[in-house]
């Protein structure tokens, strides 16, 4: 099965003879279905359902049916007070039915619990999908910043590679001296090197996508860039308060201390008396070497009988064990009540964090906007009197590399910006 839909995912990547571009719903989807994590989380709540189950069966009535043969040799006391060799058989059968009438409330408190507790696994199963979302959005997004990278490095490239055209005719007639030739060699050196290590990262970052998807290989490998708007923040205040509702973590992390208090009461079940109904019927034959004896059919038919009776337990002193049952649910109640407001908090700090990360993004990039238009004109400006003279090749690239500063800057606050909106979006909504 698995390998079917390995073979599936690869033939899906090709359409007409072009690599298929994935968009992030459809890294999604494909990481929720194939994250090994999920799947244990998965297997996990099958294990609850079938312990609930378990716990509902445990109100049935047991029956059951055994059969004995055995036969004893040698020397044995007779009737009459004496011994003598005697070889005996004896056959039996019996049919034996059990009914819990009242197991002091275990079995409903056993079953609530499970019920509870598998709710709980049903939780952190979608905040296992959840997480797995997170990191795919989040790579996803870092994809699309090592390629906005890569094309800021190529134009970088070609940007270089036409000066050293130009300072190369210049060259050509005296108009510049040779050193600024020697440096314009120097900067598109540098430039290429630069594209091909913003091609690796581009490559890594697919890479370590694919990887989170578990696909095969990242040849042919390709994401959709889809052209999103700058987003609106929400207010955290109102994500923390939707989360708190809607967060598949929270609702595990309260489902899990509603299971723990569940625990305690079937802890404490160990003090309440139990009683149950049993019922039975059966024979037997037995057969005494050298002495007359009934037939099989006679004696099954004599032997036969039936009895019913009720047993009462009623705990007096069980070596404190019910105590120290109670007192370590007690404790582990105790523990799940920390691990929620543990996650109440860090997620708290997670949406704060979003939140003003988001900011700065945003006021790093309208203060990015302003320097790649600032830059781009000055390095016309500078391109220009270079030509006429006017500037020095010292000038000209660092007229440059302002220009490309500002437009990684542009990239890095966009895509930090998009990353943490899209977190507080997840947080609020679900999805």
């Amino acid at each position: 099965m698995k390998k079917a839909v390995l073979i599936f995912a690869s033939l899906s990547l090709w359409c007409g003879g072009q690599a298929k571009e994935w968009t992030l719903q459809e890294c999604i989807d494909y990481a929720l279905a194939n994250n090994l994590t999920v799947l244990q989380r998965s297997n996990d709540a099958f294990q609850a359902e079938n312990e609930l189950t378990a716990a509902k069966d445990a109100v049935l009535p047991t029956l059951s049916a055994q059969g004995q043969q055995s036969w004893n040799f040698g020397r044995g006391l007779t009737a009459s007070n004496t011994y003598a060799d005697r070889n005996t058989m004896n056959f039996g059968v019996n049919v034996g039915l059990n009914l819990p009438l009242f197991q002091g409330l275990q079995t409903v408190r056993q079953i609530k619990y499970q019920r509870t507790y598998l709710s709980a696994m049903l939780e952190n199963l979608e905040s296992a999908k959840d997480d797995i979302a997170l990191q795919v959005m989040a790579q996803y997004l870092q994809v699309l910043y090592s390629q906005e990278m890569e094309e800021i490095a190529r134009s970088q490239a070609e940007l270089t590679a036409e000066e050293l055209n130009r300072r190369q005719a210049l060259l050509d007639v005296g108009r510049i001296p040779e050193a600024d030739m020697l440096d314009a060699k120097s900067q598109d050196a540098q430039a290429r090197m630069q594209y091909v290590t913003a091609q690796n990262d581009t490559r890594l970052a697919l890479l370590d996508l694919s990887q989170l998807l578990r696909l095969e290989t990242a040849e042919d490998f390709t994401i959709v860039k889809p052209d999103e708007p700058l987003p609106q923040l929400r207010d955290p205040r109102q994500v923390y308060e939707s989360a708190m509702s809607i967060n598949h973590s929270v609702l595990a992390g309260r489902k899990q201390v509603e299971a723990a208090g569940d625990q305690i009461k079937v802890a404490q079940t160990g003090w309440i008396p139990k009683l149950s109904f049993s019922a039975g019927l059966g024979s037997n034959y037995y057969k005494i070497s050298g002495m007359p004896n009934e037939k099989f059919g006679e004696q099954f038919k004599n032997n036969f009988a039936q009895y019913v009776g009720l047993n009462l337990n009623i705990p007096i002193f069980d070596a404190f064990q019910t105590r120290n049952s109670v007192r370590r649910a007690k404790v582990n109640r105790l523990s799940t009540e920390l691990n929620f407001e543990a996650a109440s908090d860090n997620l708290f700090k997670s949406i704060q964090q979003s939140y003003y990360q988001a900011v700065g993004a945003r006021e790093r990039h309208s203060a990015a906007e302003v320097a790649v238009t600032s830059s781009e004109a000055s390095l016309e400006a500078v391109k220009e009197r270079y030509g006429l003279g006017r500037a020095t090749a010292v000038e000209f690239d660092n007229a440059k590399n302002q220009y490309v500063k500002a437009l990684s800057e542009r990239a890095q606050s966009k895509f930090e910006l998009l990353l943490r909106a899209k977190v507080l979006d997840f947080y609020a909504t679900g999805r």
